[in-house]
């Protein structure tokens, strides 16, 4: 069976998985000889099995495979094989197929590879056990990285700092760990420090040495600022970094993420689309771009880039979680759906949380959507998961509780408008409070004077204790240098309120021309024209229309997953032909 286990190893460094796992079930169900050789032949042929079946993600079957080749290795004599271990390769197989003399299993790679299985499965527990059974020394840098990956997942940070700081050691680019190292509150200095220890490949000139660090050193710097909420700071060393590399699509999104974290929307949206026109292929963050696009009603690109991610890899979470952007207004339910489907295909992307607690916010759910933020704030506290925190906990009128999280979105973002402003509005809810909330509202104001958060916010603090010519004045004086139509929306309703109708109607208008997919200033306009005709805006009516349009919008979800999208000329709905995509 010489031949056909050389063949089975071809197959697999090959990517043949198929072909080699069926060959693997002739090579591992032979009799293997009594011979020392027979038994090496034997436990090769259960590790490319195991190969071939976690290429085929068959992790169940690939652990056992493992497992028996480990089992089946003990029974080989150590001394026999004690000459030939120096020859072993980092595959945990003989280093030439054509070698007539195998080397022993490299148990520490089997071990590894054992571990990714788990992995795979979930099974973080065991996975940690099989990794720790490696000797510090025998880690590679991959094995390092697992070993950190673990760590953290286990909540042992500590550890994982080690084995990230090793990875660095290793190789200084490796992205990951420096952004687990950043948000675990590693320093720049001790970066450098790590930089400085790692090893000069290639033999580089000094001076390539000394340009890459300088570039390094800044990017660990944005990466510091971003761990610690200090999102400008953040973004200006993200800006400098475009200027030496330009059309950097990795950079271009990092900036987009960061723009969307603190409600820089436009902005966000512009980043996004030119990392898409740079790499129309590019998933990364694109469910980020999917709810910004569906915060600015703007179905027609957000059906396009459901179609283009559907296409690219409909089995991403990024995927699940725009087609979830995409139903939340037609079916918060279905949204709903693929939020979770999101988080069952990787359990620690954040936005899935994110989402799914938001949706659970609008289905009126608030003590699963604390359950969902607290998720997400367990693998990195964001502003966006105290926010929905805070509203959920004012959901529950639990105020206290919101009052404690607010504070401590100020006490870790320090120097943070979005922070100052999270406070006061939990002020804002009584009118005992409405005092404090004004003055965290107006230091906001200060801090940032283009957060129009905070305007929109103080505002509506003037309607409700009747100070509408206050809340006009600060909105007017707002349009006068940011041309925003939430500005427009929220002057028309406070001239709505105080029967000012042709005003209102006005900038409902001016809204609509600066954002045309703007629901809140169609449905606006809407009920102010039934109060210029006379008609009472609340009475119900009968829209007869409402079945008809509804019938794409309400299709199964098996139509939904495996259906052709393309973009109609009407509202933007996304109508399906051939069935062909899953999520």
């Amino acid at each position: 069976m010489e031949a056909a286990r050389e063949s089975m190893a071809a197959l697999v460094d090959a990517g043949l998985y198929d072909c080699a796992q069926t060959l693997g079930c002739f090579l591992v169900s032979s009799s293997p000889a009594s011979s020392e050789a027979g038994m090496s032949m034997k436990v090769e042929s259960l590790v490319l099995h195991g190969d071939a079946l976690h290429g085929e993600k068959e992790f169940r079957r690939a652990l056992s495979a493992y497992k028996q080749a480990m089992q089946y290795s003990k029974n080989i004599p150590r001394q026999a094989t004690s000459n030939t271990r120096s020859s072993v390769t980092a595959t945990g197989r003989s280093p030439s197929p054509n070698s007539s003399s195998l080397a022993p299993l490299n148990e520490n790679e089997v071990k590894f590879k054992i571990a990714l299985c788990y992995s795979a499965l979930r099974e973080h527990r065991e996975a940690l056990q099989e990794m720790e059974g490696i000797p510090s020394k025998a880690r590679t840098l991959k094995m390092n990285l697992m070993l950190g990956k673990l760590y953290r997942i286990s909540r042992n940070n500590r550890a994982a700092a080690v084995c990230y700081k090793e990875c660095l050691r290793q190789c200084p680019y490796v992205f990951e760990a420096i952004t687990a190292l950043a948000e675990m509150g590693l320093s720049s200095k001790e970066f450098s420090l790590i930089f400085s220890q790692a090893p000069n490949r290639g033999g580089k000139a000094p001076g390539d040495s000394l340009d890459a660090q300088r570039w390094w050193n800044r990017y660990v710097e944005a990466q510091c600022c971003i761990a610690s909420h200090d999102y400008k700071g953040g973004l200006d060393i993200y800006l400098d970094l475009m200027q030496r590399f330009p059309n950097n699509v990795h950079i271009l999104l990092e900036i987009a993420k960061v723009e969307a974290i603190i409600g820089r929307n436009d902005e966000a949206i512009m980043n996004f689309e030119k990392a898409r026109l740079i790499d129309p292929n590019i998933m990364t963050y694109m469910d980020e771009y999917a709810i910004l696009l569906k915060s600015k009603s703007d179905y027609t690109k957000l059906n396009k880039l459901v179609h283009d991610m559907l296409h690219i890899d409909p089995a991403r979470p990024e995927t699940c979680l725009a087609l979830a952007a995409l139903w939340e207004r037609k079916d918060e339910r279905k949204a709903l759906t693929y939020a979770e489907k999101s988080l069952r295909v990787d359990d620690r992307h954040i936005t899935g949380y994110i989402m799914k607690g938001n949706l659970h916010l609008l289905l009126n759910r608030p003590d699963l959507a604390v359950t969902d933020f607290r998720g997400a704030q367990e693998l990195r506290a964001d502003l966006r998961s105290y926010q929905g925190l805070v509203r959920a906990y004012l959901a529950l009128s639990k105020c206290k509780d919101a009052l404690f999280t607010a504070r401590e979105a100020m006490k870790v973002m320090h120097q943070s408008a979005k922070a100052l402003k999270l406070v006061g509005d939990v002020h804002a809810i009584s009118s005992s409070g409405r005092e404090k909330a004004r003055k965290f509202y107006e230091s906001a104001i200060r801090l940032e004077p283009g957060f129009l958060g905070a305007a929109l916010a103080l505002a509506d603090l003037h309607v409700a204790e009747g100070r509408n010519k206050d809340a006009v004045l600060l909105l007017e004086r707002y349009l006068r240098q940011w041309a925003d139509d939430s500005l427009h929306i929220k002057l028309a309703q406070v001239f709505a309120a105080t029967n000012m109708l042709s005003d209102a109607l006005s900038h409902y208008q001016s809204a609509l021309r600066i954002n045309p997919h703007n629901e809140a200033a169609k449905k606006g306009l809407e009920r102010l024209e039934k109060q210029m005709k006379g008609v009472d805006p609340d009475a119900p009516e009968e829209d007869e229309e409402n079945e008809a349009d509804d019938v794409d919008g309400d299709q199964d979800d098996a139509e939904l997953l495996h259906g052709n999208w393309k973009t109609s000329d009407d509202d933007g709905c996304l109508s399906l032909t051939a069935s062909k995509f899953s999520c």
